[in-house]
């Protein structure tokens, strides 16, 4: 994707991007998610938690395409997203999310994330592994993309939800883009921001706000299948003399502003 600059006549690259809200069932309490802490190192985002996820690649879209599920441009680039999401996820977690019977497995997670990171697109991966993603299984539950030219790397991401059950066995950080991972119901890891323990950017905190809202995984997917995904820009505005990154109102979150220096930059 493309964009005329609104300051200049230059162009800029605004790329797409896949994420995966992994949600875990578990019997005795909201569900759990799974979040990843980037590397410090790291441009965008270094040492924030976040879920797993990461940029489209032509190998992404060449499987789309390859899929032929639709004639439809829209159709075909929702599709690749949701390649690079799960792909993203096997490289950083060693999950792999694949349509057998129990809905997931663990065994081959390691062996597909050593492909992929020593350079195998996840068409090989599939086709090495006999493995059978259930891509369309993937829930759509939210968009965004920065508006601010000033913003140093920008991303039209889109975030879908997967669900798993209470055994995903041990997993691991690739040491590479991420550093440690866990498992954190929604309000758990807004705690730990507030008390200083993590690092949260402002379209994860919103995430998490509207995560928390439910209690069962159940409530969460009626609640993303009920509402519309539409693409969300925050926006900067002056509010009681201080400066306020906002989102609109009607996209089904709790809280819609926060001020600016309360938010850490991407």
């Amino acid at each position: 994707m493309m964009v005329m600059s609104e300051t200049d006549t230059s162009t800029q690259i605004i790329r797409d991007a896949g994420t995966l809200i992994v949600v875990r069932r578990r019997s005795d309490g909201p569900p759990l998610l799974l979040m990843t802490e980037r590397a410090a190192t790291l441009r965008f985002a270094g040492g924030a938690m976040v879920f797993p996820g990461g940029a489209v690649d032509e190998a992404d879209r060449d499987l789309a395409r390859s899929l032929g599920r639709s004639s439809d441009p829209a159709v075909a680039e929702d599709l690749a997203v949701r390649i690079a999401a799960i792909r993203e996820t096997i490289e950083e977690c060693g999950l792999a999310l694949v349509a057998h019977a129990d809905g997931l497995s663990r065994d081959l997670g390691e062996a597909a994330r050593r492909a992929l990171l020593e350079g195998a697109g996840l068409a090989a991966v599939i086709a090495a592994f006999g493995l059978n993603f259930d891509f369309a299984g993937l829930v759509p539950f939210a968009r965004w993309c920065p508006h601010s030219e000033k913003v140093p790397r920008r991303f039209d991401t889109r975030f879908y939800i997967a669900v798993i059950g209470e055994d995903v066995g041990d997993l691991r950080p690739d040491g590479r883009e991420t550093t440690d991972l866990g498992w954190y119901s929604a309000r758990e890891m807004l705690d730990r921001a507030e008390r200083g323990e993590a690092r949260i950017i402002f379209p994860t905190r919103c995430n998490l706000e509207r995560l928390a809202r439910f209690e069962t995984v159940e409530a969460l997917l009626d609640h993303a299948r009920a509402q519309p995904v539409r693409l969300i820009s925050p926006w900067i505005e002056m509010r009681d003399g201080e400066e306020h990154l906002c989102i609109p109102q009607d996209h089904g979150y709790p809280v819609t502003s926060r001020p600016l220096s309360q938010m850490p930059r991407g």
